[in-house]
Formats: structure tokens, C-alpha cells, sequence
């Protein structure tokens, strides 16, 4: 069975049972300023999940392209990637935990003909603060699995919320109880140095995660405790790449068609093979983050030293130390030909072909250019690399390190090169820089990896609404031809990036910030409306008009009095009906008198005809 075989089954088996099929999210989305990428299926519902009326019912099914930054460093085993498809349904208070567990179960055992005995579920196990999931449980019991097969965890695998655990959600948060789904690779003996006993969290590769479904019902009050919801949601995810996989009964998921194009021309272009131990995981690194890499240059990500393009270089630049690797000690500076890149796009693009906005002949030309410009620009990177590991007279963990984050040296190959000098690295001092790193890599990932569930503070919100007026009150005063070009929110202030060919004046800026602070003055609503593609650009509202939206339904919000939005009228503006109509996802302010006042604080240029704005709540 094929990868694009079990997507459709999956598709076709909710729709069969009600669901309405929607639209995948872009990638990257273009308005929403509290993430880097989409991260999971669940991220652009999250409005719907927290109790907004989706337009196409209370019953969703889609497949949704999803990239986790956070995951980079990982990628390299049989499981990690960085790039995934994610297939997931939702009831938006309709059905629950019977429903859910009975269909997702026919799924894996009657429609991809999984052995019963290889699966395995777990159920929350309870706390001080919420139940164990005894209803979840019996389910399990009724469709047949033994208790043997049924394991209990606690908050920290079987619990979901924006927050995290129950004792880290503020009052008036959402959360609940999930239960996984596990399949058991009865060829993989278990490795006692991950404990005494395996078990489907168990990390010696025996068993593996394909399906979690997570059933929000609980709200926390403000004296610390737990009532049911009226309105109780499914949000079910399960990763394609690893129901392909378990399918083949195979716990290589490099090895299923979804990668195994890639892998095969980059064993032909770095002479090695995936079969040899001491290649495997290089090979396993390059086939996922190029693929990631032409999902997001698709998506109209391009290299650069800030936000989505500084992912994007670093996972085209991991991708030719990789390939150094790989192929021992090439000509100075060497990297990896035209050609290999040029064949691994056409691999990437021709499994995706027709899906997800993705052609293969539109989009080759783009990828093959943006990594192959990016290659090169690496390949003087590299040699300054090595030529300052020359200068250098000694080389310890730190300055190890030191090469890893600045010219993208892996330990590996700083070893291999100061062995030249005589000299050895401590690999625990390395590991020490590692982790520093990655804590505070953490740290200010809180809110861009959280799959998009953090960055909704109500200061955030505030600052999101105050970007639409910004965006309307640049193109009043400079001109239409100001588009957003990108955005970034902090609970700290708001950065806004737009189309402009020269530096604003003094006077230009002073009136823009009384423009927006005259807007919030007059308390102007904000509301959020559905119609079809056709209607919205109808009424002149902003946005980015490619063939990515869906095209019968999008979400946008209106600024304004008390505006009629008459899909006959050619503008609205001109009649008064609203200030400011765009296309966005949320979330925002009910009216902007909350928002306050903002204040411009700077305003420069970041590349060819593109400015940047800085503001801060007054």
C-alpha cells in the first residue's frame, strides 16, 4: 500500500462518516505573527476548538504539510523527522471518546489491515487535579483489546494543553486527556539500557507512536480545579511517514516511498550506501531536510539570517557538510553538484506532485536555483571554516562548537581535521556548549514551536489586531502599492515588515501612528467573516491572491463600524463600511478600544524595497 494509497483511505473513511474535507494551511502562514511554521493539523483550528463555529461544521478530515524546527537536531534515527505529513479529524462538540477510538481503530485494522496483537493504546492515568480516563479505557476493552495492552501514563505523555500540564494552564484554559495509539516491531529485541521493560514509551525502537487522539473537555477555574466543558472536542493527528511505515511492518520510515527516491540519488551522488552503519543517519539527515527545504522555498522561503529563511539556510547547510561527510575529503572547498540538486528536487516535487499546491514542473526551476545559490554561498563558508581551524592552536569543546554554530562544522569533522595537529577534542565539553545552546534555543522558541498553540496572550492579541490597522493606515498614507511583507509579535511589542522603495519621513511616521491610534480611539469593531475566494477579493480585502487559498471558503477580518459586507459592492471603503478588511486567521480583539495606543519606535530598511516597522503598546 503507498503512501498516497493510505492518505486517501484516510480522507474517504472520515468523509464517509460526516466529515467535511478541508482546506491544508500554507506552511508558513502570511498573518499569523505567533509561530514560524504550521506545526501540526490542529494549529489552524485552534479558534474552532476554543468554541468558534467552523463554516464547514462540526465535523473536519484533512492532511496537513507540518514542519517542527525544534525536531533539526534529532533527525537522524528511523523515526525523527523535520518535515511530516500530518492526517487528522476533529469534532467541534459532536461526537467523543466512543466515536473516535471505534473509527480510528477500523482505520489501522480493517482499512490498512493492521494485526491487532502489534497494537497497543494508552490512557491518562489521573492526578490530584483530573481522573484517571477509566471511559477511554473501558472503550478499549469493548473493542476487543486486553488489559495487558492497555498502559497508563501520566501528564506528561497523556495530557494536552496550550500550557502544558494541568498545574501550569491559568483559570479559564482548556485541556483533557489523550490516548495513543502504538504498533510493536516484534523483530527489534529490547535494549536494556533503556530500563528493565519495554513499553510503548519505551525509547529502544520497539514501539512507535501512529496515532493520538486527544479529547479537550476540561476547563480550569480560578480556584485551581477542573469542570467539564459543555462543548467537548476530538482533535485526532496521526504522522503519514509512520503509518506507511507500520504498514510494510518496517520501523525505517526512510525506508517507505516517501523517501526512499531521495535516498537512492544521494547514495548515487555520495558513493555510499544506506546499508553501511557508519552512513546511515547522513543519508537519513539530507533526505528529510531537503525535502523540508523545497517545501519552504514553495512556500516562498528564501535563505536568510532571521526567521523561517535562517531555518531554511541551516537546513540546506547541514545538507552539504552532510554530503562532505559522506564523501571523505573532496577537492577544498567542494560541494555537491548542480545535478545532485537538480535530481533530488524532481524526487522531492514528483512525490508530492499535485498535492498541496505542489507541480513539479512549475516549481523545479525555484527549488534547484534557491539550494544551489545557497550551496554555493556555503561552499566559502566551509573555506573560511577550515582555514580557521589552520589559525587555530588549540582546539577544545568549546571552539568546537564555536565552528559547529558558526560555519555549521559538525564535531565529527572538527575531529577529524585537528587530528592533523596532533590533538583531541573532549567530547563532554562539546556536549556541555550543546546543551547550553539548545536551553536557550528553548527558551526563545516558547511560542514558535508550541504548534502554534502559545502566543495568544491577551497582550499578543492586542498587538495582532494593531497589525491590521498598521497595514491599512501604511497603505492610507503612503499608497496601495504597501503590502505586508512579514510580521513578528512579542508580548513586548510588534514588528512589521512591508513593500516601500524608500525611507519613510518623520512627518509620514507621525501620521501613520495618529492614524492607528485614532482608529483604536473610536472603538471600532472586529469581526471575523467566511466567504469564498471570489467574494473577498470582490471586496478589495488584502492578502496574497495565489492558487494556495481555498478557493470556497477563506476567513477574514473586518475593521469597522457597523459595516454590511455586500459581496456585490466592488469597495467597501469607499462607501465607509470598514476600515480595514484582510485575510487572516486570528486571533484578535472583539473592538479596538482595548488595544489602548501604540507607539512607532523605529523605522528601517531590511532589503531592496522592503521596510521594517517597530511599535509598542502605549
Amino acid at each position: 500500500m503507498t503512501s498516497r494509497e493510505i492518505r486517501q483511505k484516510y480522507l474517504d473513511f472520515f468523509k464517509a462518516r460526516g466529515h467535511a474535507e478541508v482546506a491544508s494551511a500554507k506552511l508558513v502562514l502570511e498573518n499569523d505573527p505567533t509561530t514560524l511554521f504550521t506545526s501540526s493539523g490542529m494549529q489552524p483550528l485552534v479558534p474552532f476548538l476554543l468554541g468558534e463555529k467552523h463554516p464547514e461544521g462540526k465535523r473536519l478530515v484533512n492532511s496537513q504539510p507540518s514542519f517542527r524546527a525544534e525536531d533539526i537536531e534529532e533527525v537522524g534515527d528511523n523515526r525523527h523527522t523535520t518535515f511530516f505529513e500530518m492526517l487528522g479529524n476533529w469534532s467541534l462538540g459532536e461526537y467523543f471518546k466512543k466515536e473516535q477510538l471505534s473509527w480510528i481503530w477500523e482505520f489501522l485494522t480493517k482499512e490498512l489491515n493492521l494485526p491487532e496483537e502489534k497494537l497497543h493504546v494508552t490512557i491518562f492515568e489521573g492526578n490530584e487535579f483530573v481522573p484517571k480516563d477509566e471511559e477511554s479505557r473501558e472503550i478499549w476493552k469493548s473493542l476487543g483489546i486486553s488489559e495487558e495492552r492497555i498502559y497508563e501514563y501520566g501528564v506528561e505523555k497523556n495530557w494536552w494543553s496550550r500550557f502544558g500540564t494541568p498545574d501550569k494552564m491559568p483559570s479559564g484554559e482548556i485541556g483533557g486527556p489523550d490516548s495513543e495509539i502504538f504498533y510493536e516491531f516484534t523483530q527489534i529485541k529490547h535494549d536494556i539500557k533503556y530500563g528493565k521493560k519495554c513499553h510503548p514509551n519505551c525509547e529502544c525502537g520497539r514501539f512507535l507512536e501512529i496515532a493520538n487522539s486527544v479529547f479537550i473537555q476540561f476547563k480550569k477555574t480560578d480556584e485551581g480545579k477542573f469542570e467539564e466543558l459543555p462543548q467537548k472536542n476530538v482533535d485526532f493527528g496521526g504522522g503519514l511517514e509512520r503509518l506507511t511505515a507500520v504498514v510494510k511492518d518496517n520501523p525505517d520510515i526512510f525506508q517507505t516511498d516517501l523517501y526512499l527516491p531521495i535516498i537512492k540519488i544521494t547514495e548515487k551522488y555520495s558513493g555510499k550506501s544506506y546499508s553501511s552503519p557508519n552512513c546511515i543517519a547522513n543519508l537519513r539527515i539530507i533526505a528529510d531536510h531537503l525535502k523540508a527545504a523545497a517545501f519552504l522555498i514553495v512556500s516562498g522561503v528564501i535563505p536568510s539570517n532571521k526567521m523561517q529563511g535562517y531555518v531554511l539556510r541551516r537546513l540546506i547547510r547541514r545538507v552539504a557538510v552532510k554530503m562532505h561527510e559522506l564523501r571523505g575529503n573532496p577537492k577544498k572547498g567542494e560541494i555537491p553538484t548542480d545535478a545532485f540538486e537538480a535530481a533530488i528536487a524532481d524526487a522531492v516535487l514528483l512525490i508530492y506532485n499535485g498535492l498541496f499546491g505542489i507541480e513539479e514542473k512549475t516549481h523545479r526551476e525555484l527549488v534547484v536555483r534557491v539550494i544551489v545559490e545557497e550551496m554555493e554561498k556555503f561552499g566559502k563558508s566551509l573555506e573560511k571554516g577550515l582555514n580557521e581551524v589552520k589559525k587555530l592552536d588549540q582546539i577544545d569543546g568549546k571552539a568546537a562548537f564555536d565552528l559547529y554554530q558558526t560555519f555549521g562544522f559538525p564535531l565529527e569533522l572538527t575531529i577529524e581535521l585537528v587530528k592533523q595537529k596532533g590533538q583531541t577534542i573532549d567530547r563532554k565539553d562539546f556536549e556541555r556548549e550543546f546543551k547550553k545552546h539548545q536551553e536557550l534555543s528553548r527558551g526563545a522558541s516558547v511560542g514558535k514551536f508550541a504548534g502554534g498553540l502559545a502566543g495568544h496572550s491577551e497582550v499578543e492579541i492586542k498587538y495582532h489586531t494593531a497589525t491590521h490597522l498598521l497595514h491599512q493606515a501604511l497603505r492610507d498614507i503612503l499608497g496601495s502599492e504597501v503590502f505586508q511583507k512579514g510580521s513578528n509579535i512579542t508580548p513586548e511589542r510588534l514588528r512589521f515588515d512591508f513593500s516601500f522603495e524608500r525611507k519613510m519621513t518623520e512627518d509620514e511616521i507621525k501620521a501613520v501612528e495618529d492614524l492607528v491610534n485614532k482608529k483604536i480611539r473610536e472603538d471600532l469593531k472586529v469581526d471575523r467573516k467566511f466567504m469564498t475566494f471570489d467574494e473577498a477579493k470582490n471586496l478589495n480585502a488584502i492578502g496574497l491572491f495565489d492558487e494556495k487559498y481555498d478557493k470556497s471558503n477563506v476567513s477574514i477580518y473586518a475593521i469597522g463600524p457597523d459595516y454590511l459586507l455586500d459581496s456585490n459592492a466592488k469597495d467597501q471603503r469607499e462607501r465607509g463600511g470598514y476600515y480595514s478588511l484582510e485575510f487572516c486567521g486570528g486571533p484578535h480583539v472583539e473592538h479596538t478600544g482595548v488595544i489602548g495606543g501604540i507607539k512607532i519606535t523605529k523605522e528601517e530598511a531590511i532589503s531592496e524595497g522592503v521596510r521594517r516597522i517597530r511599535a509598542k503598546l502605549l
